[in-house]
């Protein structure tokens, strides 16, 4: 079988973090070069199927984010220990780094849904053959919220569960944080980049759905009316509202919902 990333890089542990691993590898939908940060659990070399979690970041982020800026590397070790978390790989990819966000959509210049949706988990497989070979578990906050719940529907065969925090439910939204038109991110025009017509297109075949907003998060209202159409649409669904704005705080804390969803749709 031939390898599709033979040139990816893939780093050891780093000295008093054995769970993570930073992979590097070269991207068709990108054009370039992709980073990835990865939460490995541990003895996961003796784990067949291994649950995989696509965990992806907001506007002016990247990789990073949600190892140092979200410790969840911490918090997943301690979910693992007290039997509230299953063992799983988290993969928290950057958005591709166009910009201050991509969306997670395509661009004339780039296939930002590609990289999250095809090379990634594509690559990961390659590298990590005991990985689920057929599904993921995708998640994200904010920006990744709507990237979660865009690629998550628009790919449910290929997705085991969706979990979004904060989220962005329309993909104008994104220039209240961003200094950008909303067509930047329409070039896969509007049907594409709406949330609710993947919600409609593959509703009998929707993955379990689960997301949560912050009461003093400037999105609550539009997360109110994402719960309320697709309780309208009859679409499954678990809607939590939660103390705390659109900030680190509230995602660091409620990251454990995500990790615990992924947790009971496994033991389903």
């Amino acid at each position: 079988m031939t390898n599709r990333f033979p040139n990816a890089q893939l780093s050891p542990p780093p000295p008093g973090n054995e769970n993570l691993r930073f992979l590097n590898f070269r991207s068709e939908a990108l054009g370039s070069r992709g980073d990835v940060v990865l939460f490995t659990p541990p003895h996961s070399e003796s784990i067949n199927r291994l649950p995989l979690l696509l965990l992806l970041h907001g506007v002016y982020g990247c990789q990073w984010n949600w190892w140092l800026n979200g410790n969840i590397d911490a918090t997943a070790t301690s979910m693992l220990r007290d039997g509230t978390m299953a063992p799983m790989m988290i993969a928290m990819p950057s958005d591709g780094l166009w910009g201050d966000g991509s969306g997670y959509v395509p661009h004339a210049h780039a296939n930002y849904e590609r990289w999250i949706a095809d090379d990634l988990p594509a690559c990961l497989r390659e590298l990590f053959p005991r990985l689920n070979p057929d599904k993921f578990f995708i998640a994200g906050l904010s920006m990744g919220g709507f990237g979660a719940l865009r690629l998550g529907m628009k790919y449910a065969s290929r997705v085991s569960g969706i979990s979004a925090h904060s989220s962005v439910t329309n993909v104008r939204q994104l220039s209240q944080f961003i200094p950008y038109p909303a067509g930047a991110f329409l070039h896969a025009g509007e049907t594409d980049t709406d949330l609710l017509h993947w919600a409609k297109v593959h509703r009998e075949h929707l993955p379990p759905i689960r997301f949560d907003c912050g009461t003093e998060d400037s999105l609550i209202e539009a997360n109110r009316e994402m719960h309320s159409e697709l309780t309208k649409m009859e679409v499954p669904h678990v809607y939590e509202e939660f103390p705390g704005g659109h900030d680190w705080p509230y995602w660091s804390e409620h990251v454990r919902q995500t990790l615990a969803f992924c947790t009971h749709v496994l033991a389903r």
